[in-house]
């Protein structure tokens, strides 16, 4: 299919689009890219671009394919390497195959300097991988003369060193340079004066930078500023000045406003200006670059391993540039020059894409222009088929697990999946898929979620056999989970995650570093329950309603109708039940839903009108009625104003006043629902059972078929119309209704290439100062590395301290009490129990009556674990050394039932 019908099929670029956007993704969709260089890096870049969906992609490499490619090329296999296949070659059908509506070319063809440039005027962005400097200087400078300039990247990876340079032209314009989306901040108040000062409502901080502008709504009183931009000066996290407003109308009430993207425009020069100065680069990996650069201009090859004359070349190259540089990074580039990290390359892969992304949209602020670097699911598995994790001949192996099945929505960045795998399981699907990249990784693919439940596989044992866990997970509770049972088994864990161009990365080590639940982000707001019912204020609290309300009508009230029936077999029991005057209880709500079930077009149209008039008439009379429009509160200010806003009803004489609106009598209800349910039986509309059970949904948000987000979109549409709210699109709809978390190919590569980085430190027991966290936003772009959190030690006394890795050990048998395991911790880590507790079960607390006549009861009786439960953690408070302080609970004590209880 052409790349420009890209726009029919939403549900492949759904989590991308609301990272970029409709216009980015039609632009990227009408664009070409030339990319030259098959090796690791240009491998990386080709996918995560054909993942993202350009028009036309043209790979270019003149060279053959080498044994030492299957390292670092995840689409090159041996039988490519024995027929000595050119790699662009090998590489390209599969490279098509990930998204069929790329156009995907190839050119095997040699480029030297009297290369003829023009052809390269029919792209759009050119990037160049595996190319000496003078080349790349001379197309850059091709590039940056055309009118309009094609848009230039050159990306280098030689052994520990990456770098990467960047030429959009004199002028490139982009359209919004940070991609995060304008907040509305309710006001507080606006003073008249010059200049005026604007203060946001409880304090909310307003993020703004001074010299930003921002476009003012809904204000009362000085209506001068509303649809208007002002720019702003910051006088505090909550305040700012806006210019004169002594001659506006005086301020009343209400209000908000947004920030105004402004279009930024950004120069670049060509490569000649930049390579001296290095800017914005690492000073001395820039200069042991560009002498690399020199070495081989005057060897026509790279540095060769471990020979220590290259190294000295190189050295003495190296000081040209910079006398002040450090021998050890160069003697190790040296060293590495040859090779390729594939977890380097796919990290900094990840980065150069979403400049040709940059390039191609002019959406977020490009790289300037040099960047350098030293040494999430599907990304990750190729690292470590491409590293060598798990290989069968070892008697290594990876354990991957996932429950959910591959929807089509997965295809624009998890490259291992085809539209065939659609509706197959991930995890096997996965396994399959990167035993082609390396056919001796032995990969254990399970289809379960890791959870309390799944203990029993999940358990101490299946721990204790590896040598470190990496997680790819969604959410908090999850993490959290996995977690603290890596360090109840003291193992390694990676973990990390992907939010649209934002990314993260935390390495938690055994007894050095704190571990995921160590910190604790702020709780996510919840939306209060009469903001909710009552007073929206913002469109994400009517698509909360609306997602509220198919919710209550098509799984709660069916789920309790079928529950209902299903102790209530018999509808002409429950009748005579009724007629008795029993109460049963959910009777009336299940025989309404019974007497309105629709059976025709016609009658689901008459109920749809009723919800209609329900929640956007009646609701907003009975409401207007209890607070009409100029209600006021006991300081006199106004009942409606910002953030609460009135509802607007269209009346028409039909229309019921609030005070004429008939509320049934309980005894009424009963008539009614008796005689509802008679006529349900006389009609022979429940016989057999045939309308006494309902099918709950499951709110599914990628089936675009099954109405599920058109209802959301709608009710949430009609609700904000009647508030006066400005309605989402289904986009945005969408993705607040489903919490679709947006994701993006150049994150999801980059931040598994980190991940698999520290991986490689982690198994090579590297130093604590070597480890590094990172965060990182390829919008800006910025990234930021840190070192881990150091793990936090507490002290007992003398000498005795723990930390979250710590778990003290004491050993039972049948007959052991609580009084002998008290001795025993006190003679074993010198400290005196003071309480003991199992979970939420309080086993002894001297306060608590009757808890003294424990100590003689057996820790078995007082535990009574399951029958294959070895031991259990318990927590042992013990008295501090200041007297009038409180206990304090130490590392967990974990309990075996029996001498041998160790054994896994």
């Amino acid at each position: 299919m052409a790349a420009d019908s890209m726009e029919i099929d939403d549900s492949l670029y759904s989590r991308q689009r609301y990272v970029l956007g409709d216009s980015a993704m039609h632009q990227m969709a009408q664009s070409s890219v030339f990319l030259s260089g098959m090796g690791g890096l240009g491998i990386e870049i080709a996918k995560n671009i054909v993942l993202a969906g350009v028009k036309a992609v043209t790979l270019h490499d003149p060279k053959q394919c080498e044994t030492w490619d299957l390292g670092s090329n995840f689409f090159i296999r041996k039988e490519d390497v024995l027929s000595q296949r050119r790699r662009v070659e090998a590489v390209c059908p599969r490279v098509a195959e990930l998204n069929p509506y790329v156009h995907v070319d190839m050119s095997s063809s040699a480029m030297d300097d009297n290369t003829d440039l023009s052809f390269l005027r029919e792209y759009q962005c050119v990037i160049l991988t595996e190319t000496r400097l003078s080349l790349q200087k001379r197309v850059n400078e091709f590039c940056h003369s055309q009118q309009p300039p094609i848009r230039f990247i050159g990306c280098d990876a030689y052994g520990i060193c990456v770098r990467v340079f960047c030429d959009f032209g004199e002028e490139f314009e982009v359209s919004d340079p940070t991609g995060e989306e304008p907040k509305e901040t309710f006001i507080q108040t606006i003073t008249q004066d010059n200049p005026g000062v604007v203060t946001c409502m409880d304090n909310q901080p307003h993020g703004l930078q001074t010299g930003q502008s921002v476009v003012f709504r809904e204000v009362n009183g000085m209506v001068e500023l509303n649809g208007t931009a002002r720019q702003v000066s910051v006088l505090s996290p909550h305040s700012f000045a806006i210019g004169d407003t002594s001659q506006l109308q005086p301020y009343a009430h209400g209000g908000f406003f947004v920030l105004m993207k402004t279009p930024k425009t950004y120069r670049f020069f060509s490569h000649n200006p930049f390579l001296k100065s290095a800017h914005q680069a690492p000073l001395q990996i820039h200069a042991a670059m560009l002498a690399l650069d020199t070495f081989q201009e005057q060897h026509s090859r790279l540095p060769n391993i471990g020979c220590l004359q290259d190294a000295e070349v190189l050295l003495k190259l190296t000081e040209e540039v910079n006398a002040t540089l450090r021998n050890k990074l160069v003697r190790c580039l040296s060293r590495t020059a040859r090779g390729t990290l594939p977890p380097l390359a796919a990290a900094v892969g990840g980065l150069a894409s979403q400049e040709v992304l940059k390039a191609i949209t002019g959406k977020f602020a490009p790289l300037q222009q040099w960047v350098g670097c030293g040494a999430i699911g599907c990304e990750m598995l190729k690292n470590f088929a491409l590293l060598g994790v798990g290989l069968a001949k070892s008697s290594g192996e990876v354990c991957i697990t996932d429950p959910d099945l591959i929807e089509k929505s997965n295809l624009n960045r998890q490259f291992l999946f085809r539209p065939h795998h659609i509706q197959k399981p991930k995890s096997t699907t996965a396994a399959e898929a990167t035993h082609d990249i390396n056919p001796d990784l032995h990969v254990d693919a399970h289809l379960n979620k890791v959870c309390p439940a799944t203990e029993s596989i999940y358990n101490d044992s299946f721990y204790s056999r590896l040598n470190l866990v990496v997680t790819a997970l969604d959410n908090v509770e999850a993490r959290r989970y996995v977690d603290s049972r890596c360090v109840s088994n003291q193992r390694p864990l990676l973990d990390s995650g992907t939010m649209g161009t934002k990314g993260h990365t935390e390495i938690i080590v055994p007894n050095l570093t704190e571990s995921y639940n160590s910190h604790r982000d702020p709780p996510e707001e919840e939306i209060p329950f009469c903001t909710l019912k009552s007073f929206p204020s913002v469109i994400e609290h009517t698509i909360q309603w609306a997602r509220d309300k198919f919710e209550n009508a098509f799984v709660h009230k069916p789920s309790m109708y079928n529950s209902f029936w299903q102790t209530h077999p018999s509808a002409e029991v429950v009748l005579q039940r009724m007629q008795a005057g029993e109460s049963l209880e959910g009777s009336f709500q299940v025989i309404k839903l019974l007497s309105r079930r629709p059976s025709q077009w016609e009658q689901c149209i008459t109920v749809a009108r009723l919800k209609f008039e329900k929640y956007f008439k009646r609701k907003a009379l009975q409401l207007l009625h209890s607070f009409p429009l100029d209600t006021r509160l006991k300081d006199g200010s106004l009942f409606w104003q910002s953030p609460k806003r009135p509802p607007s009803i269209v009346t028409d004489e039909s229309a019921k006043k609030p005070d004429q609106i008939k509320m049934p009598l309980s005894s009424e209800e009963e008539r009614e629902a008796i005689t509802q349910l008679e006529q349900a039986i006389a009609t022979d509309s429940v016989t057999a059972g045939s309308l006494l059970q309902l099918s709950p949904l499951q709110f599914e948000k990628d089936d675009d078929s099954n109405g599920h987000i058109d209802f959301v979109a709608s009710a949430s549409a009609l609700r904000a119309r009647m508030y006066s709210i400005e309605p989402a699109d289904r986009l945005k709809t969408k993705r607040i209704a489903g919490k679709i978390i947006p994701a993006i190919a150049t994150a999801t590569a980059a931040v598994a290439g980190l991940v698999a980085l520290e991986l490689i430190k982690v198994v090579g027991a590297y130093e604590f100062e070597s480890f590094k966290n990172c965060f990182f936003n390829l919008a800006i772009p910025v990234v930021v590395l840190t070192e881990p959190a150091t793990v936090k030690r507490t002290r007992i006394r003398d000498n005795i301290y723990f930390s979250i890795w710590d778990c003290w050990t004491i050993f039972g048998h049948e007959d052991f009490t609580l009084s002998d395991f008290m001795n025993a911790v006190r003679e074993k880590y010198g400290i005196e129990p003071t309480m003991v507790v199992h979970g939420v079960k309080m086993l002894y607390v001297p306060v608590m009556p009757g808890h003294s006549k424990r100590l003689k009861l057996t820790m078995q009786k007082l535990i009574k674990p399951s029958v294959d439960r070895r031991y259990v953690d318990l927590t042992v408070s013990f008295a501090p050394e200041a007297d009038g302080d409180d206990d304090l609970p130490g590392p967990p004590v974990r309990y075996y039932f029996s001498r041998n209880g160790e054994t896994p």
